[in-house]
């Protein structure tokens, strides 16, 4: 009878008997597992890096020589303007309870009446008041009632407004006119 070379008798299909691992081997292939993801790790980190470093540097290339860009100019502070007009207290008997800060406010409002044609006679300061100016103007019989909390601007355009208002409904006795409020005027 003849065998067959490819078949060997004895043996099994696989041919050779698995070899199991001893504890030193398992420990050496960790070692050597931990060693290849640190290495994978390492090298993504400084890819990661590199890539970071050409994309800045092509960021100052097209957009400039890497100086920063000027920064916007700081918002015009109000011009410090001095009054003209005589400035009554009410309350004290002497300047010391008018501020800088009111000094300027009423500069500036004069000046902002001045450019809507409004010539300001006096201000008072009521008894009590800190923030509040009564404003007095020529050829109007009351005065306009103003905050040094709000731009000058906003509140002489409010009184220019209310008087203009005032005037197209025929009444050109009142009071006063009140601008204090942001959006709203009232009159007495």
């Amino acid at each position: 009878m003849r065998h067959n070379n490819s078949v060997k008798v004895g043996r099994t299909i696989g041919e050779k008997r698995e070899h199991l691992q001893t504890a030193n081997e398992r420990a050496a292939a960790r070692k050597k597992d931990k060693k290849r993801q640190a290495r994978r790790v390492t090298f993504t980190i400084l890819g990661f890096t590199i890539l970071a470093v050409i994309l800045v540097s092509l960021c100052f290339f097209f957009v400039g020589s890497g100086e920063p860009a000027p920064i916007a100019p700081p918002a015009e502070e109000p011009v410090s303007a001095e009054p003209t007009v005589q400035i009554i207290d009410e309350d004290a008997t002497s300047d010391s309870r008018i501020t800088n800060r009111m000094k300027s406010y009423i500069g500036q409002a004069e000046g902002d009446f001045r450019d809507a044609n409004l010539k300001p006679a006096k201000v008072v300061i009521p008894t009590g008041s800190i923030r509040t100016i009564h404003f007095y103007l020529e050829d109007h019989p009351g005065y306009i009632k103003m905050t040094i909390d709000r731009p000058t601007a906003v509140s002489v355009e409010d009184a220019e407004r209310m008087l203009r208002y005032l005037s197209d409904q025929g009444i050109n006795d009142f009071e006063y006119i009140d601008v204090r409020i942001d959006g709203k005027a009232f009159w007495k």
